[in-house]
């Protein structure tokens, strides 16, 4: 079976041969280049390195809207007469979708052959609007700019499918993965309420796109998102991602009252610093949710910077050993 056919079944609730054996999104670029100082080959990059630790790859390509002179720090709108001048300036150009049909088509070969699954990328509607007034300003805008919040979501309701219709004509992606954060430790950033008013009309716009070739559609949020899951599925989104154990998530919470609902990460990257028995154990409780169907199991998020190169190599052979299992 193909690493491409492991994922999908998975995430349709079929039984594969053994689990993926993936990292959604590896390790941070600190923790590489320690390991590169304690025996790992310098000259490898990242699809070498996870060749070497024995995983199996899964790509993503994006389409999110590109914002002139961005950064995590700013905020380039600060109200409509702002938001006019970005669109004016190119905010919604299909540029960026012209770049994710040229990605996919660049994959499509081995894709196709299943050597590797492929995710989608898509800004969501808590998420881009963040991106557009800075994180104190968008929380704020609920109360003092909410007709222009749901412009902006309007707007990037229609450029998402957009996107997904171009891609569509190239390649079938494995999922669609709608970048959020709307979380943190102790639960969502938003109340019920807002996420109905302010989220869910375009989601379920989107959605039914996405569905038209049965892709499944996850959410990525950090932090603890557990009381989120019934506005999620409300909406037609169908998991969740990187389900952080720090944060308070327990995975086999939420498969016990979602038996249906799909995630992937869980496993807790805290205890990857600290020797093999603990990672066998962190293992040990997960393996009741990887037998479940429905969930892939990988790093709750990037491996840290403490993790060293020995003890990675024994978390890749204890992965191996349970995906099994």
């Amino acid at each position: 079976m193909t690493p491409r056919e492991r994922f999908t079944k998975v995430l349709h609730f079929e039984k594969p041969d053994q689990l993926p054996l993936i990292e959604w999104a590896a390790w941070w670029g600190l923790t590489f280049d320690r390991w590169k100082t304690e025996g790992l080959d310098p000259a490898m990059d990242t699809d070498q390195s996870l060749e070497y630790f024995g995983l199996e790859n899964l790509k993503c390509i994006g389409a999110a809207p590109s914002i002139p002179h961005y950064s995590h720090e700013g905020n380039p709108v600060r109200n409509e007469d702002d938001y006019d001048e970005l669109v004016k300036n190119g905010l919604w150009s299909d540029a960026v979708i012209e770049g994710l049909v040229k990605d996919a088509k660049s994959l499509k070969e081995r894709h196709e052959n299943g050597d590797f699954s492929i995710r989608i990328w898509l800004d969501g509607f808590f998420w881009f609007p963040r991106r557009l007034f800075g994180i104190e300003e968008h929380l704020y805008s609920f109360y003092d700019e909410p007709d222009l919040l749901k412009r902006m979501n309007s707007d990037l309701a229609d450029f998402n499918i957009r996107a997904i219709k171009a891609l569509y004509e190239v390649d079938t992606p494995d999922f669609v993965g709608f970048g959020e954060d709307m979380s943190y430790n102790h639960g969502p950033m938003l109340s019920e309420e807002m996420f109905n008013e302010f989220l869910a009309p375009y989601y379920k716009r989107v959605i039914p796109e996405i569905k038209k070739k049965d892709v499944p559609v996850l959410v990525d949020s950090d932090g603890d998102i557990t009381e989120m899951i019934p506005w999620l599925m409300s909406v037609g989104l169908e998991g969740i991602y990187p389900l952080e154990k720090q944060a308070g998530v327990d995975i086999c919470k939420i498969r016990e009252m979602y038996p249906k609902f799909l995630m992937l990460g869980g496993y807790d990257k805290m205890c990857m610093s600290k020797g093999e028995a603990e990672m066998r154990a962190e293992f040990e409780r997960i393996l009741p949710v990887m037998k479940s169907g429905g969930y892939i199991p990988s790093v709750d998020h990037q491996t840290p910077p403490e993790v060293s190169f020995e003890n990675y190599k024994i978390y890749a052979k204890l992965f191996k050993e349970y995906v099994r299992k």
